[in-house]
């Protein structure tokens, strides 16, 4: 069945960040937002100390909104879970993927670091009329939600199990995207042990499996640990898609 519609408004996130920074506002940050956030990152004394206090992630996560790329993701989300549902945006940087839903008529909370990305998230619900929690991770995420997604977040992480044990505890539902890398990833990127994730994923109660964008593993699972032959037929759904793209991708 499919989902609600969702309002994708390319126009809308430039507008909104312009907007907001006002004269500070520069196109050739935009234009040139993954030098930025490189350049950045290397004066920062640290990952911790970067994540908790970028600017330059105005200008990237705006252009990453404004590709679509996250589209698939959220249409699969909007598929296994009805509006109106209690939803968790973890590791959401400015929200682009949360005020959709908002839109579409989910109850979405947020969470990330205390940083210029959840100030400017703040001030985007305020002018769309919104009220949500904007939660610090560093503070403390409450649980109970339908669903918690965390899309093109994880492969910035030390510990991507500690990362999906984190939703795992605060959601009936997990979705998130892996990453393979590429020879030219950004240093921000970490390598990812794409195929133990999804070994994880299989031996819970998955709910859905698939490949966007030919490198983008979208898993969405239940926690609760699935009897032996629902395992089986969920690691046999995922090795079968993984040599879909392989293939897909040699040609």
């Amino acid at each position: 069945m499919a989902g609600p519609l969702l309002n994708f408004d390319p126009d809308r996130e430039e507008a909104e960040l312009r907007e907001y920074l006002g004269d500070a506002f520069d196109r050739a940050d935009l234009e040139g937002h993954q030098a930025r956030l490189e350049e950045e990152f290397a004066r920062s004394a640290d990952e911790a100390s970067f994540y908790r206090s970028s600017r330059g992630y105005l200008y990237d996560l705006t252009v990453f909104a404004m590709s679509g790329t996250k589209a698939p993701y959220l249409a699969e989300l909007t598929r296994l879970v009805p509006p109106g549902s209690r939803v968790l945006d973890y590791g959401c940087g400015i929200g682009s993927d949360g005020l959709i839903l908002l839109e579409a008529g989910y109850r979405v909370e947020f969470a990330d670091f205390e940083n210029p990305s959840a100030e400017y998230l703040r001030w985007r619900l305020r002018r769309r009329g919104f009220e949500a929690a904007v939660h610090d991770i560093d503070a403390g995420v409450p649980d109970g939600f339908a669903a918690a997604y965390a899309f093109d977040v994880i492969e910035h992480v030390d510990d991507p199990f500690g990362f999906v044990e984190a939703l795992e505890g605060r959601a009936d539902l997990v979705m998130v995207n892996l990453l393979e890398a590429e020879p030219d990833e950004i240093d921000l990127h970490h390598q990812l042990p794409v195929a133990d994730l999804l070994r994880r994923a299989a031996g819970r109660r998955l709910r859905s499996y698939g490949i966007h964008h030919g490198r983008s593993h979208l898993v969405a699972y239940e926690p609760a640990a699935s009897g032996r032959l629902r395992r089986t037929a969920s690691r046999a759904l995922v090795s079968g898609r993984r040599l879909r793209g392989r293939v897909e991708r040699a040609r």
